[in-house]
């Protein structure tokens, strides 16, 4: 039995009291911890304490310290900074092993040199030398701290990852969207639930519910977001492997646009002559625009000017479709569009033609485009299809071009079709227009 010379300042009750509250400290706690043992035993190995009601002894059978060696894998873990450092030198972390119950121990591996203090410990030696890997890299981030603000369990990593990141790369209905189905699917399933828990199963047991309640499109949206949240905390360091790796998920195949027919076409300009709508739906079928551009729609000179949706990350971009001879009649004397909410306007087209979506329209004008032989590059320009990286930095198509191939869009519903538009519908949509 080895009395510890700190007994001249500490009494023997002092000293249970501090080792009594470092062993309820928490992982967080891991520099106030050791520094608190450093306080009490000195130069003496930590590993060498034990206490028992009456005095404040070191039994040497019981416990060791040592310098801790990685393995070359664990050491291109590693940031470079640390590289060199442990393969020539080997040992420059110490491993202290604690009693942290009756019939346990917790490893605690400390790294004190070049400006850098680095604590991690666990009761398991080898998940104790990942979270010290993972302390080394967030330190090197930071410049010798080790990173504390990233919240470790689910909802409140996933609000950290869509606030931080996923918020500045998407446009704003993706954004909405994405944090609808966040909000609709995945909180009610993980809650708050640590990340580190989260295993592959219960993944797989989400999507394939979720799956089996027919919402395929669904599906792939949560299975896209679940993805991103796990491979971001993989790479704060959080967890060591993406749960969604294992994940068996095949992509809902979805349905493409079908265009519609000229017959169609004419039964809808009809059935809502007289009506604001049939403006609406003129601009659709004549601009190609999507749904959610509709609102940005305005005429400047012989085109009609429009946002181009698709565009990420803040850009701004916009678009211009010649007034073809096909909506010219439409847009005569108008000055300005006002469009009704979404909503409104897909309730009606559904009732005219119930066996279409409202993105039919804009499926009609590409089709249109490619049977009057628009030009590809024109149509792509007329409908705000990117040109690829290298065509959208070489590619600066002029007014008089994209003019010229909108006046190929001119076409008749059928062999004795009557004319759709005449002067007095002409007059009651720009007076509906205007109001």
């Amino acid at each position: 039995m080895i009395r510890h010379p700190i007994y001249n300042i500490l009494t023997n009750n002092d000293i249970q009291k501090i080792l009594s509250v470092v062993r309820t400290m928490s992982e967080d706690n891991n520099e106030a911890a050791a520094a608190l043992i450093k306080a009490v035993a000195g130069s003496v190995a930590l590993d060498l304490i034990k206490t028992d009601d009456r005095d404040f002894t070191v039994q040497k059978k019981k416990t060791q310290s040592r310098a801790i060696r990685f393995s070359p894998r664990e050491v291109d873990k590693m940031p470079k900074t640390f590289r060199k450092e442990f393969r020539v030198n080997g040992c420059s972390a110490h491993v202290y092993k604690m009693p942290s119950g009756k019939h346990s121990y917790c490893y605690l591996i400390r790294y004190r040199k070049n400006g850098y203090y680095i604590v991690a410990s666990s009761t398991d030696l080898e998940e104790a030398k990942r979270k010290f890997i993972q302390k080394l890299n967030e330190a090197d981030r930071n410049g010798g701290t080790a990173a504390t603000c990233v919240p470790d369990k689910f909802e409140d990593f996933a609000n950290y990852f869509f606030e931080n990141f996923y918020k500045r790369k998407v446009v704003a209905v993706t954004y909405r969207v994405a944090l609808n189905q966040f909000k609709n699917h995945l909180l009610p399933y993980f809650a708050n639930m640590p990340l580190k828990k989260i295993t592959p199963r219960l993944c797989q047991t989400l999507i394939d519910n979720t799956n089996a309640d027919g919402k395929g499109r669904t599906v792939d949206g949560i299975f896209s977001l679940l993805n991103m949240i796990f491979k971001t905390a993989v790479k704060h360091g959080l967890i060591t492997n993406n749960p969604m790796d294992m994940v068996f998920h095949q992509k809902h195949e979805r349905e493409h646009g079908k265009a519609l027919t000229k017959d169609e076409e004419r039964k809808l300009l009809e059935e809502t002559a007289g009506t604001p709508y049939r403006l609406m739906f003129a601009i659709a079928l004549y601009t190609g625009l999507r749904p959610n551009e509709y609102k940005t729609a305005r005429i400047e000179g012989n085109f009609i000017v429009a946002n181009n949706s698709k565009r990420k990350i803040g850009k701004t971009e916009l678009k211009k479709i010649p007034i073809t001879p096909m909506l010219k009649p439409y847009v005569e004397n108008i000055t300005e569009f006002h469009f009704t909410r979404l909503e409104q306007i897909r309730n009606k087209f559904n009732k005219v033609l119930p066996g279409h979506k409202l993105y039919d329209l804009r499926t009609t004008f590409y089709t249109r485009c490619q049977e009057c032989n628009v030009s590809p590059a024109a149509r792509d320009e007329f409908v705000g299809h990117s040109l690829g990286a290298l065509g959208n930095t070489y590619t600066d198509l002029s007014d008089e071009f994209l003019l010229a191939e909108g006046q190929k869009l001119n076409y008749t519903y059928g062999v004795n079709a009557s004319p759709i538009f005449s002067v007095s519908v002409e007059a009651s949509v720009a007076q509906s227009s205007r109001k």
